[in-house]
């Protein structure tokens, strides 16, 4: 099948890895700990507090994580759709056309772990730009993202005009 004839893009997965939630939620997790070994110990005053404080933290943590992990994004072959959530999923959609731009940016603890987030810039009213969190610094999203992009622009006869001086 050629494009012409239809869609030949299979659709691509990216989940944030697990590492990500070690870059937001790192001192969460430290704090939390802190304070239930805190709150374990017999000579320290406001144990009970200390523990709830810390069982309220470690709660946090395990949010972030369960929303980590149901994080989606897809690219098809004409539009990249977020999903997200955890007590109510979300589906945003970006028309690929629509695409403008991409930028690639990583953290100091991004660059430790061997992560990046890529931000699409679009023509989308809804959702203008999107992060794309916790992915892999050896993962060619970019290049996937830029091919599709130009396909679909080709096909929906999409020319883009600017107004340099």
């Amino acid at each position: 099948m050629t494009m012409a004839e239809g869609n030949a893009y299979r659709d691509v997965c990216l989940r944030p890895s697990l590492r990500q939630l070690l870059i937001d939620e790192g001192i969460s997790i430290l704090g939390s700990l802190a304070l239930l070994v805190a709150g374990g110990l017999d000579a320290v005053p406001y144990r009970s507090a200390l523990l709830g404080l810390g069982l309220l933290l470690a709660l946090k943590v395990c949010y972030s994580l369960v929303f980590l992990r149901k994080m989606v994004y897809t690219i098809t072959g004409e539009q990249l759709v977020y999903e997200h959530g955890v007590f109510t999923r979300s589906r945003d959609y970006i028309e690929l056309y629509r695409v403008v731009d991409f930028d690639e940016k990583r953290s100091f603890l991004q660059l430790l772990l061997g992560l990046k987030t890529i931000v699409v810039h679009s023509g989308d009213r809804t959702m203008p730009k999107l992060k794309i969190i916790g992915i892999r610094e050896k993962a060619d999203v970019v290049g996937c993202l830029r091919e599709r992009v130009s396909y679909n622009r080709k096909r929906m006869n999409i020319h883009e005009f600017a107004n340099y001086r």
